[in-house]
């Protein structure tokens, strides 16, 4: 089994707002730039064999911080991106509700099957981050690796690794820029 280290991104202005992301590049703020010089301190001296992030901007920044102070090369992956969530992107939940409604409560009752407009589902979402995690662990078995990507894709992460449905997702949300520790490859379940 390889260990992952799953590192939700530093926290971004849009964070604060409540705004969802998706897939948008945002940047970290300065809030997120020290919470991510402060996860690398607190990592010094654990023995990682790789670092790999998603692409987007607050990811990547998130990743750059901990590749430096923990001497690691930085590997990107697109499959990590977050879930793209379509014509909610850059919306808050209170926006959303008013121009697509009912559609906020569909998502709750049913994470997995929901597509946001013109996004793409969780299930979608989980299986491509699943492909990215199964390779990885093909390729550092019996290894520690850290990954920095995004809440809902790491939430997603954590119901595989632990055998949870991905109905339970936004159970697993972890808050920014610290580190979830799980084992991969996961436990099957039923979805």
């Amino acid at each position: 089994m390889t260990e992952l280290w799953l590192v939700r991104h530093g926290e971004t202005d849009w964070n604060r707002e409540q705004r969802l992301m998706g897939q948008r590049d945002i940047p970290l703020n300065a809030r997120g730039l020290q919470q991510a010089a402060d996860l690398a301190a607190s990592l010094h001296g654990q023995p990682f064999d790789a670092l790999v992030s998603s692409d987007l901007l607050r990811a990547r920044q998130t990743a750059d911080v901990l590749a430096a102070a923990l001497n690691l090369p930085l590997t990107l992956d697109a499959r990590l991106r977050e879930e793209h969530l379509g014509g909610w992107q850059g919306q808050t939940h209170a926006e959303i509700q008013a121009r697509y409604p009912g559609t906020w409560e569909q998502r709750r009752v049913d994470p997995p099957g929901f597509r946001p407009p013109e996004g793409e589902t969780i299930a979608e979402m989980a299986a491509r981050a699943c492909a990215a995690m199964d390779e990885i662990a093909a390729k550092y078995p019996q290894r520690r690796v850290l990954v920095v990507s995004h809440g809902i894709l790491i939430a997603a992460l954590i119901c595989r690794a632990n055998g949870l449905p991905l109905a339970r997702i936004f159970e697993q949300n972890p808050a920014n820029a610290r580190a979830e520790v799980v084992r991969w490859p996961p436990v099957e379940t039923g979805d």
